[in-house]
């Protein structure tokens, strides 16, 4: 049987999270894309966990969730272009990758490279979270090269464990975000998820 526990999206089950959360805890949780595994993301061992939960290589580094826009240029350096794309799909689909700014996020997030993905979703259950915690790693809640799920039952389907509290937020829209890359001169589209390439391109072409 699984040792984690399984809670609802009511305020008692987000304050538990918040609680497990900031006690090193790892959780998974429903986001506006897919079930995302996540923890703090300034704690290096609960970061450590999720590696060994995932089973994922830790030279892969990981994203974060942010609780908003301002909170997001908090920890990374938009850029013009990148406060443009955020304005543009925050809270939504979109991950920005941009220069890392605060550098007490453990190194094992960044995977020791000067620079972070970021996003804000678009999902309330997740930002009721955010609202307490303000960020929060939030990577594909799934073993390392598996399949993602859009529901706490596909999470336990999974086979993934290890983790604390699974919050069960329904079903989500299930497509994986769209990653842009803001780091160089030009913003460069990494993966094409829920936002379309060519959406993004037309946007890329105006800034």
């Amino acid at each position: 049987m699984p040792k984690y526990r399984v809670l609802g999206c009511s305020d008692n089950g987000i304050s538990e999270c918040v609680s497990a959360i900031r006690n090193g805890g790892v959780i998974v949780f429903p986001t506006d894309t897919i079930y995302g595994i996540g923890c703090d993301p300034y704690s290096d061992s609960a970061v450590e966990r999720i590696f060994k939960i995932k089973g994922r290589d830790e030279k892969k580094p990981l994203p974060v969730l942010a609780y908003s826009l301002q909170d997001a240029e908090r920890i990374v350096s938009l850029g013009r272009a990148g406060k443009i794309f955020a304005g543009k799909y925050w809270p939504g689909a979109l991950t920005i990758v941009a220069p890392l700014i605060d550098k007490k996020i453990s190194r094992r997030v960044t995977a020791s490279i000067n620079s972070l993905a970021v996003r804000v979703p678009a999902n309330s259950c997740t930002l009721s979270l955010l609202k307490q915690c303000k960020y929060l790693v939030g990577t594909s809640a799934n073993l390392s090269g598996g399949k993602s799920s859009n529901s706490a039952q596909g999470v336990m389907r999974s086979g993934l464990d290890g983790f604390d509290i699974l919050l069960d937020g329904g079903s989500v829209g299930g497509v994986e975000s769209t990653i842009v890359d803001m780091t160089g001169a030009q913003p460069r589209i990494l993966r094409e998820g829920a936002i379309k390439s060519s959406e993004v391109l037309r946007l890329i072409a105006q800034v």
